[in-house]
């Protein structure tokens, strides 16, 4: 009896000693709530696989299977679901019924990110000091450690900002507490824990590494501010980058959010679960992400988007244009064999809200920009000259089709530097998906694999 009780008592102060290395003495309202959440969240899954884990949700084709798996149902991503209608919904809400709902800086119009985020992670709209805590978690987590900041500072110019963001990503693993937990034998149930600490530590940290790259590369080493506890995340990463317009920050707020989750299998967002699946810690994880973005096919397309407006300009002269100019200039490049950037989607079937919120955000801000007036002649034109050619399932403008107009006209031209933008935003996405992951208990992900030898012969076989 004595050893068994002594036995527990070592136990329990090693587990006492454990959490005080590894938890704040002051738990985040955030994870606060998630401590609620994971186990009602839990329970429905456990559930549902129980009860209905033989159902069949649907069948594929050959064509699938060589096509990217498109239309696959085979993962489960709790954050955002794209509708081919509606567009992305962030935990079943619009990106306008965001714009309405999710608190907002002082002054301004567009939500702020870190409202999305735990929005993102709850399935709840925060109250206003719910949205500051996340905040002031922020602004006590931004400090990037030296090895970080000295490996950034000694790239070479010609390092892609990219390359910088996911290499910096990657080597600030030597501070995840997610991997410190497995290698001590933290308990399965307490993985989303640490791996939500190491998200959230992650964020913080975006801003301040992402704006060193920005002003190494294309501000000949500018000092970067330190992070400023009384500005909230977006308009950090604006003035760290030397940006103090207002306006700007607002745009950086609103592309944030805009950017930041479009469900789990587009590239970054299913790389990232994938590499976390094998328990990476998120560090590892998001930088894995990061390079899959990095892709001319997932987040350069609207630096594309941008070089064709610049080169429609050329091609054009002087504006204004009218409608029937930009007509024929869009023949003109399909007749060629080209193809018109920003246009159609995988998956959505009518013009992205991404877009749409940009386009107001346009006209209220930057109405006479003649740049944004050939992109609104392009919304009229385009999708018409698409129909008529035949060719495009979706002649409708995506989110790339605007966002890099917007960061011309607030003079960051730096086209190189728009996918570290995309990536700092789609962080604030996949990394709830990671937690959740871990909270639900998720397996490694061991999807199937064939030889076309196998597929000829099981196609003999039907």
């Amino acid at each position: 009896f004595y050893f068994v009780s002594m036995f527990s008592l070592r136990t329990t102060l090693a587990r006492s000693c454990f959490n005080a290395r590894y938890y704040s003495s002051n738990v985040s309202p955030l994870k606060s709530r998630l401590r609620e959440l994971v186990p009602v969240q839990q329970a429905k899954v456990k559930q549902i696989r129980k009860e209905h884990g033989d159902k069949v949700l649907g069948s594929y084709t050959v064509g699938q299977a060589y096509g990217g798996m498109r239309g696959i149902i085979g993962l489960v991503y709790e954050t955002s679901l794209l509708d081919p209608e509606e567009g992305i919904r962030f935990r079943g809400m619009s990106i306008p019924e965001c714009q309405e709902k999710l608190p907002k800086a002082k002054g301004g119009n567009e939500p702020l990110p870190e409202a999305l985020l735990w929005l993102l992670f709850t399935g709840e709209v925060p109250s206003e000091s719910e949205t500051q805590s996340l905040s002031d978690e922020f602004a006590r987590n931004a400090e990037v450690p030296a090895h970080v900041t000295k490996m950034i500072d000694n790239f070479p110019k010609n390092v892609h900002p990219m390359t910088q963001l996911s290499t910096a990503v990657a080597a600030m693993n030597t501070e995840s507490l997610f991997a410190k937990a497995y290698q001590d034998g933290v308990p399965k149930s307490e993985y989303w824990e640490y791996a939500f600490d190491d998200s959230i530590n992650c964020i913080a940290k975006l801003p301040s590494i992402a704006a060193r790259i920005y002003n190494n590369v294309f501000r000949d080493g500018k000092q970067t501010p330190a992070y400023d506890s009384s500005l909230d995340w977006g308009a950090n990463y604006a003035r760290m980058m030397g940006y103090t317009d207002a306006d700007f920050e607002e745009l950086m707020r609103l592309y944030l959010v805009i950017h930041s989750d479009h469900e789990g299998g587009n590239v970054s967002a299913h790389t990232t679960h994938l590499v976390a699946s094998a328990l990476s810690d998120p560090y590892l994880s998001l930088s894995a992400g990061l390079n899959g973005l990095a892709g001319p096919l997932h987040g350069l397309a609207n630096q594309e988007v941008l070089r064709w407006i610049l080169d429609l300009q050329e091609t054009l002269g002087e504006g204004p244009y009218t409608n029937e100019q930009v007509e024929k200039a869009c023949w003109d490049v399909l007749n060629s064999g080209r193809v018109i950037p920003g246009f159609g989607h995988a998956v959505l079937r009518k013009t992205d809200p991404r877009y749409t919120c940009q386009r107001e955000f346009a006209q209220k801000h930057l109405p006479n920009d003649p740049m944004f007036k050939l992109v609104a002649q392009c919304y009229e034109v385009v999708p018409k000259v698409l129909t008529e050619h035949g060719k495009t399932a979706n002649p409708w403008p995506n989110v790339d089709a605007h966002s890099g107009v917007l960061l011309q006209y607030y003079q960051l031209k730096e086209q190189n530097y728009y996918t570290v933008l995309f990536g700092v935003s789609r962080a604030l996405g996949v990394l709830p998906g990671v937690v959740w992951d871990r909270a639900l208990g998720l397996p490694i992900e061991r999807p199937k694999s064939v030889t076309t030898e196998w597929m000829e012969n099981k196609i003999k076989s039907m």
